[in-house]
């Protein structure tokens, strides 16, 4: 035990107080860091159990204290809604994880709304629909559809291991997934089914199932347009000669699009299945369909994108187009709790009257800047140029103080990522990124906030509408 020196025996009647009360507010206020300190770790690094798990959930939000918890909220006004039929795409191996989070959150104040799946069930109170329960014995003998039998057959018992354990994704898709093998085919027969479930509706708007819509965005996007017009909208991808809409990003077609691509493959379907048996997407199929009767896509990007919320550029360039001025209509690959963070922003952010759009910049101020960082650990940004030696050191052994180092003295880099391996690379993007076991990242903050300042605020919205 540490003694008091005798010369300061004469304190103890005055500091043994004081000592109490400094001692209760550092134990306060370690339990409110400790509070603060799990938040951060709940945002930051989501359970090892699943590596797709990217954000969690808002945990600021407790829904027995805040009364603006989404699901008690009223629906806000949505001009136009009425007018639009959403289209979500799923299957059997995600659509109990994937699903049920929409219906609360994107989905929930959405009055038309259509689930096409290879599976019929009820998921969290709604039906989905079979897409292939049309398909003729001939189609349903293809090896593509040795899923779609067994669980026609014999249910989610049917399922194997196989068929729900997640593969590597390449250039041409995941070829070794049974689900992905047969999604390819529910493009031609769900727009089928859009139709029929909904002749009438102005726009048709198909998004995945791990697709964020920004809806306000959306409706006031597709309010400049004409419905009956025959419009394709989307990201563009190209596949060979084919330019066409990316599925994963979302897509609208006009009501005129839809009827015209609907009657058109009617008339030849056995046809169009023998071209999706010879293609890998079925969104590139689609594509091939409406260009056959002269429907070109709308180059719809940065409105909607191939990425999550993590992996915006919002202050680069791509296409010629400067992501920030344009409001944002969709994210891909966003998880369950992904959606349910940025769903938690969204709301709140319209529920302000004055916000009418929610642009890129707002995006980036609001919600990815503040949760930059100096440095991460467990954490990639992405960063993607690799810093090579001028001399015979070893990658490996560059510490991340020399990588944060190479970005401080290269113009314009904003990030810089170590990744596992030990190996350096600086980028001029500012991305938030996703968790990386073994990997660190660092934010030129000055930089970014420098940047943030020269873009300044955004005058009007700009607009992708020819």
């Amino acid at each position: 035990m540490l003694a008091l020196p005798a010369r300061y025996g004469r304190w103890v009647p005055i500091l043994a107080p004081v000592t109490l009360l400094l001692l209760f507010l550092h134990l306060n206020a370690s339990l409110s860091t400790q509070k603060t300190q799990v938040i951060l770790e709940q945002e930051l690094h989501p359970s090892a159990n699943n590596e797709t798990d990217s954000i969690s959930a808002d945990t600021n939000t407790n829904p027995d204290t805040d009364p603006e918890t989404p699901t008690s909220q009223p629906c806000r006004p949505l001009p136009g809604i009425e007018n639009v039929l959403v289209i979500m795409k799923t299957g059997i191996t995600e659509a109990q994880d994937k699903i049920p989070i929409h219906l609360r959150t994107t989905l929930r104040c959405i009055p038309h709304k259509l689930i096409v799946s290879d599976f019929e069930e009820d998921i969290a109170g709604i039906r989905t629909h079979d897409v292939f329960h049309n398909a003729s014995e001939v189609l349903l003998a293809n090896s593509d559809f040795a899923l779609y039998n067994r669980a026609r057959a014999g249910g989610r018992a049917a399922l194997t291991q196989s068929d729900l354990t997640k593969v590597a994704n390449s250039a041409a898709g995941m070829s070794d997934n049974p689900g992905w093998k047969l999604d390819k085919w529910k493009f031609l027969p769900m727009i089928q089914e859009a139709r029929a479930y909904h002749p009438d509706m102005q726009w048709y708007v198909f998004l995945e199932a791990d697709t964020y819509a920004i809806w306000p965005n959306l409706l006031a996007w597709l309010d400049q347009f004409d419905s009956t017009e025959k419009l394709y909208l989307g990201n563009q991808m190209q596949i060979g000669e084919v330019i066409f809409a990316h599925g994963g990003s979302g897509f609208v077609l006009s009501h005129a699009a839809l009827h015209a691509v609907a009657e058109y493959h009617a008339g030849q379907v056995d046809r169009w299945n023998y071209l999706t048996e010879t293609q890998w997407a079925g969104d590139c199929v689609l594509g091939m369909a409406l260009r056959q009767i002269g429907v070109d896509l709308t180059w719809s990007w940065p409105h909607v994108t191939a990425q999550s919320i993590w992996e915006q550029d919002a202050l680069g360039e791509a296409f010629g187009k400067t992501q920030w001025c344009y409001p944002a209509l969709t994210f891909h690959h966003m998880t369950p709790p992904d959606i349910d963070h940025f769903y938690e922003f969204d709301r709140r952010w319209f529920a302000n009257e004055k916000n009418t759009l929610l642009l890129y910049s707002d995006i980036f101020r609001n919600f990815v800047r503040p949760m930059l960082s100096d440095r991460l650990d467990n954490w990639s940004n992405f960063a993607k140029d690799e810093v090579k030696h001028t001399t015979e050191e070893p990658a490996s052994e560059m510490s991340v103080n020399q990588c944060a180092e190479q970005c401080a003295r290269t113009t314009g880099c904003l990030q810089y990522r170590m990744d596992a391996d030990g190996k350096c690379y600086t980028s001029d993007w500012a991305l938030r990124g996703l968790p990386d076991a073994g990997g660190w990242s660092g934010t030129m903050m000055w930089r970014v906030d420098a940047s943030m300042q020269k873009k300044g605020q955004c005058e009007e919205p700009v607009w992708v509408l020819e």
